[in-house]
């Protein structure tokens, strides 16, 4: 059935020209649900040219989804004008993408370009931010997802589970999720790289922990964590329930809330009180001297990757904070990372992730603490 879509699209290089990216997410206009997403590394080019990628790459996704109409929107002033037909296209590097640009929208029943700020573009700019990364480690890089139906499995008529959705056709990859046991900042004051020690009733957690995780023995998980001592506390708790070592990923650490930390919620709400509402309002922010929410989900997705690409079809206990552990389930759902203010994660509570190879990522569990009752 045709229905109205939203194409958010951007690209961008680090240097114009340099390495360059794009990405795109088509969503339901109604829902907000995402359809699909589109991203790509492009070698060296520049920022317009990139930014015409993106647009490209969404109208043909939005093709594919038999539309009855489009709203396109980027921040890209430049292509939304160009497109729109106010401005001319002089520069030759960018008229043949216009005119494939032209001709999609030509072959699609009604299409709009809107001009929308920067921080209204978070998802589309995540996505080209990971292809610029890629492109700026000279490596070629795409990405692409689609809804259920859309999935080549099903195409191809893969076997369905009892709940209607697919049934599994591949070994994932299952990522347990662990957030640390409690310290005597947890709850009460910005902990993010300061490195304070589990408390009596942190340590009490991570044995309830180790308990509850001691049955994956016979899986053979690989238990790695943050660097930072509480989570290594917890973690050595559970490899010490497995039978196994712990392994340590700096993309596991906790964001670094840089001149906010160890200081009272209460307290930086009061003194940095513009800068705490950028930061919660766009996660291109980061709190002064530190990072901000999308770089920590750059180096997020690059630890998953690494995690992945070591352990196919595997199991591993993945100890780490509020912020990365979010921040993958956001990769898992494909929600913006301005999600992480959408969620709360319990202290030493286990959420469950698989990655499988050849389909979309599965959500199974999120914040269960049934160890700790």
């Amino acid at each position: 059935m045709s229905r109205r879509l939203v194409v958010e699209a951007d690209g961008g290089s680090r240097g114009n020209p340099g390495p360059a990216g794009y990405g795109a997410v088509v969503r339901d206009a109604e829902s907000g649900e995402v359809l699909a997403e589109r991203a790509a590394s492009l070698g060296r080019t520049t920022n317009n040219v990139a930014e015409y990628n993106g647009l490209l790459a969404g109208l043909r996704a939005a093709a594919e989804l038999d539309p009855a109409s489009v709203a396109v929107r980027m921040d890209s002033k430049l292509v939304v004008e160009q497109m729109s037909g106010r401005w001319r296209v002089k520069h030759p590097d960018l008229q043949p993408l216009h005119a494939e640009g032209r001709a999609l929208v030509a072959a699609l029943p009604s299409v709009t370009f809107d001009w929308i700020p920067r921080e209204r573009n978070t998802y589309a700019d995540r996505l080209a931010n990971e292809a610029m990364d890629a492109a700026a480690e000279g490596r070629v890089w795409t990405a692409r997802s689609e809804p259920g139906p859309a999935d080549p499995a099903e195409a191809a008529g893969a076997p369905k589970g009892d709940d209607g959705y697919l049934a599994d056709t591949s070994a994932p990859t299952r990522t347990v999720l662990v957030r640390h046991g409690s310290t005597e900042l947890s709850g009460l004051r910005y902990s993010g790289r300061i490195d304070p020690e589990l408390t009596a009733k942190g340590v009490a957690q991570a044995q309830a922990l180790a308990a509850r995780l001691a049955p994956l023995a016979a899986e053979r998980p690989v238990v790695v964590s943050s660097p930072l001592r509480r989570a290594v506390a917890t973690a050595t708790a559970i490899a010490d329930a497995l039978g196994t070592s712990v392994g340590t990923d700096d993309g596991l650490l906790e964001i670094d809330f840089g001149e906010w930390e160890g200081r009272t919620f209460a307290e930086v709400k009061q003194r940095w009180k513009a800068e705490r509402k950028a930061w919660r309002t766009d996660s291109s922010v980061a709190p002064p001297g530190g990072e901000s929410v999308d770089q920590v989900a750059r180096r997020v997705r690059a630890a998953r990757d690494r995690l992945v690409a070591a352990n196919p079809g595997g199991t591993v206990i993945a100890v780490s904070h509020v912020t990365p552990i979010k921040l993958l389930l956001c990769a898992a759902l494909a929600a913006p990372t301005s999600s992480v203010f959408r969620m709360h994660l319990d202290t030493a509570s286990v959420s469950t992730v698989d990655w499988y190879p050849d389909r979309v990522p599965l959500l199974r569990l999120f914040n269960d603490t049934a160890h700790l009752r």
